[in-house]
C-alpha cells in the first residue's frame, strides 16, 4: 500500500522495466485510489510495445471500476481482452470483467461474461451470486446458486453468505431454513460471516419467533466477535419493539470485554431513538466520544437521529455541526458566515481532491435533512460540484432526498432530473418526497415510468407507493399495489408494508375492516400497526376498536405512554371524563408522560425551538402580540378555534388560550415577524399538526398572503392562500 514508495522504485527502473513490473505497479495505483494514473501507465506501457497479459488486464478492469472511468475505458478494456484471445479461456480475467460490469450497475453485461466462460470454479459462481444480491436482483441469484449446486459445485462460506443475505432480501422463511440445514450439512457453522448472515436473516424474516431463532444461532456459536454481537444487537433494533434488549446486550457485550464498533454504536444509538431513550442516548455518546469514532459518518448520522427524535435539537445540531467541521474543514472556521469564510471553506475543499469522498456528502447531507438545515444542504450540494461530485450517485440520490424533506419539492424534481441514470433509489426517493408532499398522483405515474424504465421495485418503493395511495384515500389502488408487489414482482410484505395498508384503511373510516386486515395478517401486529389503527379510532370516534388496539399496544410497548394518550384523547372526545380520569391517574402511577410538542424553524444559522406556551424565547413578548393580532385577524375572514380537541374539562374560554399557545402557531408568527415577505415559512414539528392549528395556519396563510410549509411526523402541508396541499386528508 506504499504507493509513493513503488512509484519511486518503478521510475528508478527505466530501461529494466518488463511486463510483471508493468503491471504489477498498474495494480498497486489501481487498488489504492489512483485507477485514473494506472490506465495511464497501461496506455504508457503499450505504448513501448508490450503486449498485456491475463495480470495486465486485470488490472485494467480494476481500474475502470469507478464509474467516469468505466465509460470512458471499459470498452477499450473489453476490445483488448477479446483481441488478445482472453475472452471466455482465462478465470482470472473472466472475474475481472464480472466485477468491472457489475459494479457499474451492468449485470447483464457481468451474465454475458460469466455464460462466455468456458471453465467455471467456486470463485467465479460466488461472485455472479454476489454481485446479483449486491445488485438488489435476490432472484437471479437463487436462480444461479441451484444451477451451481446441480453442475456439482460445494458452496463455501462466501456463497452461503450471499445466499443468505439473497434470502434475507426476499423474505422466505422456507428457503432460509433449507440454507441453514445445507450450512449445518457443510460443516460451515463455525464460519463467523456466515453465523452473522444467519442472526441477520432471522430477523429479517420477521416470522412470529424470529429473535429466538436468531439468539439461538448466536449462542451455538463457538465464540463471538464484534460482528456476530453487532449482528444481533442490530437484529432487535430491526425487528421494532425489542429496544432495550438490544441495550441489555450491550452491557453483555461489554462484560465479554468486546468493544463496540461503528455499526454497533449506530445500531445502539437508533434503540435509543425508537425509545426517544435521551439517558442511554447521551452514555454512548459519552462512551462513542471516548473511543474516537464519534465523528464517524454513520455513527454521527446516528447521534444526530437520536437527539432530534428524542427532542433535543440544540444536541442535535451540535453534533451536526461537529460532524460537519470534522468532516468538510482542515481548520475550525465559521462554516455559514460571511463571505471570505465560505472562498475559505470552498479552497479547502477544491485543495482536498479525493480528501472528502462521496460518502461523506452523502452522510452529511442526510444528517442536515434530520435536523432541518436545508441552507446546510444547498451549501454541501454546491461544495459537491466544486469538489467534482455532481456526477455520483450517491450524492444525487441524498439530493433528492434532504430537498423534498426540507420541503423544496421543486429542487428535489429538479435534482432527479438532472441525474444521467436512475436507480432504484433514485426513483424510490422522489416517489416517497411526492407522496409527502400530497402529489399522490404524480407518485403513482412516476412509479409506473419506473416500471417502464426497466428499474425493478424493492421493498421500499412500495412503501412509498402505498404510502401516496393512504396519503390521499386510493383505497382501491392501494390494495391493487399491495396485491401486485408479491404477484408481479416477488417481493414478499414486510411489516412496514402491512403498516401502510391499515393505516389506508383506518384513514379512510374503514376501521372494522383494517381491524379484519390485522387479524388476517401472516405475522404477528407490531406496536405501530396497533398505533395507527388506535388513531384512526380518535378520528372516527370508535371507542370499541380503540380499546382493542391500545391493549395490544401497551401489551407490546408498555413503557410507550401513546397509547395511554391516544385512549384518554378518545375517552375526551365522547366525553368520559371518568375514564379521562382513570387513564391519566394510570399514567401517574407508572411514571409516563406525553410526548412533549416540539416545532422549529431556521433562520440565519440559528435553529429556533418552540414548545407549547412557551415564553423562553428573547423575542416572546413580540411573539405572543403578533399572535393574538393574527388571531383576531382570521376569526374576521371565517377562523373559529376548534375548541374540541382540547381534551380537559374547562371553559372555552380557557380551552381558545390553551389553543391560542400550541408551539406551532408561535413558530409561524415569529417566521412573520423575522422573515422576508417574498419567501416562504419553513417549519418542522415532532408531532402530527392539531386540527385546529392546521385550520388557523391556513387562515394565517390567506390574511398575510405568506406561503407556511409545515412538516409534521407524518406529510408536508404546504399552506397558500387559505388551503394546503392534504386537501384535507391527513
Amino acid at each position: 500500500g506504499h504507493v509513493s514508495a513503488a512509484r519511486r522504485v518503478f521510475d528508478g527502473m527505466r530501461g529494466l522495466r518488463d511486463l510483471v513490473s508493468w503491471t504489477a505497479m498498474a495494480f498497486c495505483l489501481a487498488r489504492n485510489g489512483a485507477e485514473q494514473e494506472a490506465l495511464l501507465l497501461l496506455g504508457e506501457m503499450l505504448e513501448s510495445g508490450l503486449r498485456p497479459n491475463a495480470f495486465t488486464l486485470c488490472a485494467a478492469a480494476r481500474a475502470c471500476f469507478p464509474g467516469e472511468l468505466f465509460r470512458l475505458s471499459g470498452g477499450a478494456v473489453l476490445g483488448f481482452v477479446l483481441k488478445t484471445g482472453f475472452w471466455g479461456t482465462d478465470v482470472s480475467v473472466g472475474c475481472a470483467l464480472i466485477d468491472m460490469f457489475a459494479r457499474n450497475g451492468d449485470l447483464v453485461a457481468a451474465r454475458k461474461v460469466f455464460d462466455g466462460l468456458v471453465e467455471r470454479t467456486v470463485v467465479v459462481w460466488t461472485l455472479m451470486i454476489t454481485r446479483y444480491v449486491q445488485g438488489g436482483c435476490a432472484g437471479k441469484a437463487v436462480e444461479l446458486f441451484l444451477g451451481m449446486l446441480e453442475d456439482g459445485f460445494e458452496p463455501d462460506g462466501y456463497t452461503m453468505s450471499s445466499m443468505i443475505s439473497a434470502c434475507a432480501e426476499q423474505g422466505s422463511l422456507r428457503f432460509g431454513q433449507q440454507l441453514h440445514s445445507l450450512v449445518l450439512r457443510l460443516g460451515l457453522v463455525s464460519d463467523t460471516c456466515v453465523s452473522c448472515g444467519l442472526v441477520d436473516m432471522y430477523t429479517k424474516l420477521q416470522m412470529e419467533q424470529s429473535m429466538e431463532c436468531a439468539r439461538k444461532v448466536f449462542k451455538r456459536m463457538p465464540t463471538h466477535n464484534v460482528m456476530s454481537w453487532t449482528a444481533l444487537i442490530s437484529g432487535y433494533v430491526q425487528c421494532g419493539a425489542q429496544e432495550n434488549s438490544a441495550i441489555e446486550l450491550l452491557c453483555e457485550m461489554l462484560n465479554e470485554s468486546i468493544e463496540p464498533n461503528h455499526i454497533t454504536y449506530s445500531s445502539l444509538l437508533k434503540a435509543c431513538a425508537n425509545l426517544s431513550d435521551q439517558d442511554s442516548g447521551r452514555q454512548i455518546h459519552a462512551r462513542v466520544m471516548k473511543t474516537s469514532i464519534g465523528n464517524v459518518n454513520v455513527v454521527g448520522n446516528a447521534l444526530v437521529s437520536m437527539y432530534a427524535e428524542s427532542g433535543c435539537m440544540e444536541e442535535a445540531r451540535k453534533v451536526f455541526d461537529q460532524l460537519y467541521e470534522s468532516n468538510i474543514l482542515s481548520t475550525s472556521s465559521d462554516i455559514g458566515g460571511t463571505e471570505s469564510s465560505n472562498a475559505s471553506w470552498s479552497s479547502q475543499i477544491e485543495s482536498m481532491g479525493v480528501g472528502v469522498s462521496t460518502f461523506t456528502f452523502a452522510s452529511l447531507l442526510s444528517a442536515a435533512t434530520t435536523v432541518g438545515l436545508p441552507t446546510k444542504g444547498q451549501q454541501l450540494h454546491a461544495l459537491s460540484i466544486k469538489a467534482g461530485f455532481e456526477s455520483d450517485k450517491g450524492i444525487s440520490n441524498s439530493l433528492v432526498s434532504m430537498y423534498s424533506r426540507c420541503g423544496y419539492l421543486d429542487d428535489a424534481c429538479r435534482a432527479f432530473d438532472e441525474m444521467d441514470d436512475h436507480n432504484v433509489i433514485s426513483w424510490t426517493s422522489v416517489i416517497s418526497g411526492l407522496a409527502k408532499h400530497g402529489h399522490a398522483e404524480r407518485a403513482l405515474s412516476l412509479f409506473h415510468d419506473m416500471i417502464l424504465s426497466g428499474v425493478k421495485p424493492n421493498d421500499v418503493t412500495y412503501i412509498a407507493v402505498l404510502s401516496a395511495c393512504s396519503h390521499v384515500g386510493l383505497v382501491k389502488e392501494g390494495k391493487e399495489y399491495f396485491r401486485s408487489m408479491q404477484k408481479d414482482h416477488g417481493l414478499v410484505p414486510r411489516m412496514e408494508h402491512y403498516s401502510c395498508m391499515v393505516d389506508l384503511l383506518a384513514r379512510s373510516g374503514l376501521v372494522q375492516e383494517a381491524l379484519d386486515f390485522i387479524n388476517e395478517m401472516p405475522c404477528k401486529a407490531d406496536a405501530l400497526i396497533w398505533k395507527t389503527l388506535l388513531g384512526a379510532c380518535r378520528t372516527y370516534d370508535n371507542i370499541e376498536i380503540g380499546k382493542i388496539a391500545a391493549n395490544h399496544v401497551i401489551d407490546l410497548e408498555p413503557r410507550d405512554p401513546a397509547p395511554y394518550v391516544l385512549l384518554s384523547n378518545l375517552y375526551a372526545h365522547g366525553g368520559l371524563w371518568d375514564e379521562v380520569a382513570r387513564i391519566r391517574s394510570l399514567m401517574r402511577h407508572k411514571n409516563l408522560s406525553k410526548e412533549t410538542g416540539l416545532s422549529w424553524m431556521h433562520v440565519g444559522n440559528t435553529i429556533h425551538e418552540f414548545r407549547a406556551g412557551d415564553t423562553g424565547h428573547p423575542q416572546a413578548q413580540e411573539i405572543y402580540a403578533k399572535l393574538s393580532a393574527l388571531i383576531r385577524e382570521i376569526k374576521d375572514i371565517g377562523y373559529v378555534p376548534d375548541t374540541s380537541i382540547v381534551l380537559h374539562d374547562m371553559s372555552d374560554e380557557l380551552k381558545e388560550e390553551c389553543l391560542l399557545q400550541h408551539s406551532e402557531k408561535i413558530a409561524v408568527a415569529f417566521g412573520l415577524i423575522t422573515t422576508s415577505p417574498t419567501k416562504p415559512i419553513r417549519i418542522f414539528k415532532n408531532l402530527r399538526v392539531c386540527a385546529d392549528c392546521h385550520s388557523a395556519i391556513k387562515y394565517i396563510s390567506k390574511s398575510t398572503g405568506r406561503e407556511v410549509i409545515l412538516r409534521d411526523s407524518n406529510r408536508f402541508h404546504r399552506m397558500k392562500d387559505g388551503k394546503c396541499s392534504c386537501r384535507e386528508y391527513w
